[in-house]
């Protein structure tokens, strides 16, 4: 597609949906699919110490309360597959350092290093399926600077 067309395309796309009548409430859960349940649930449980708030589809999905929110990890079959390239989740904990050091003193494979930003910290990591999961520490108001 060229690129006159493809702004042709944005321009008819954003103008012809205009505001979405549709209103989101709350976020229901992250779903990270899996091929390994008991691979999965060893990094999840063992690695990250995550605790179990649900099991549904005789295993094949599970749910971690986090905050709020929930985590899922599920092996439905090839209509859901692991990837490095989709949705990620980002875990916040309280002590960065030692959340990387005790992932690092695992051997969890890191795609991103330990890296600070103005209002945070972060690193990336990957799960056994190659899903990427964020390492995430939010620097205290007093010390936040504007993210750019």
């Amino acid at each position: 597609m060229s690129a006159f067309l493809f702004e042709l395309w944005q321009l008819e796309f954003c103008l012809g949906f205009g505001a979405s009548n549709m209103k989101v409430r709350a976020l229901a859960f992250v779903g990270i699919p899996v091929t390994d349940m008991n691979r999965a649930r060893a990094f999840y449980e063992g690695v990250l110490g995550l605790k179990i708030s649900e099991e549904m589809m005789s295993g094949k999905w599970v749910e971690y309360s986090l905050g709020n929110n929930t985590l899922a990890i599920a092996s439905v079959g090839p209509q859901w597959l692991p990837s490095d390239q989709g949705t990620g989740a980002a875990l916040e904990v309280e002590n960065f350092d030692e959340a990387v050091e005790s992932l690092k003193d695992r051997h969890v494979p890191f795609t991103t290093e330990p890296f600070e930003s103005p209002c945070c910290w972060m690193a990336i990591i990957k799960d056994p399926d190659g899903n990427n999961i964020v390492i995430h520490k939010l620097k205290p108001e007093n010390e936040k600077e504007p993210c750019l």
